[in-house]
């Protein structure tokens, strides 16, 4: 199986296509956005309701707490309510102001409002202050 070097995890890791669409939105965020490599984790850990969960990316602010978070898939796959809900349920705990959702087709970014569980979409990613 061909792999690919994942520089957050510093390892090499199995080339599926939602990898290629992980390994694709690092290098964007790092290359065109200067979010630096050691400001982002991928397959970020975190438990919820005492299950395991991973989050392909998370992007910390200067304040080390989470800012960005981003679920990949694979292209070809619907960005629909399910993987949106998906993260909103992630971020029940790692309570980010941006989510990203993206299969390397299409990107939809969307901002929290406040302290409440609405959400807004927005027209392109956030200029997000690292």
């Amino acid at each position: 199986m061909d792999t690919i070097f994942d520089p957050l995890r510093r390892i090499d890791v199995a080339l599926t296509p939602e990898e290629r669409v992980r390994q694709d939105v690092i290098s964007w965020l790092h290359g065109q956005l200067g979010v630096p490599l050691v400001m982002m984790a991928s397959e970020y850990a975190f438990s919820y309701n005492g299950r395991q969960y991973r989050a392909d990316i998370v992007v910390f602010g200067k304040d080390a707490a989470p800012l960005l978070l981003v679920e990949c898939k694979a292209p070809g796959v619907r960005i629909d309510r399910d993987v949106i809900e998906q993260g909103i349920r992630y971020n029940r705990v790692l309570n980010v102001k941006y989510m990203m959702f993206t299969n390397g087709e299409k990107m939809y970014f969307c901002e929290k409002s406040g302290d409440g569980p609405e959400y807004r979409f927005l027209p392109q990613i956030p200029d997000i202050k690292i």
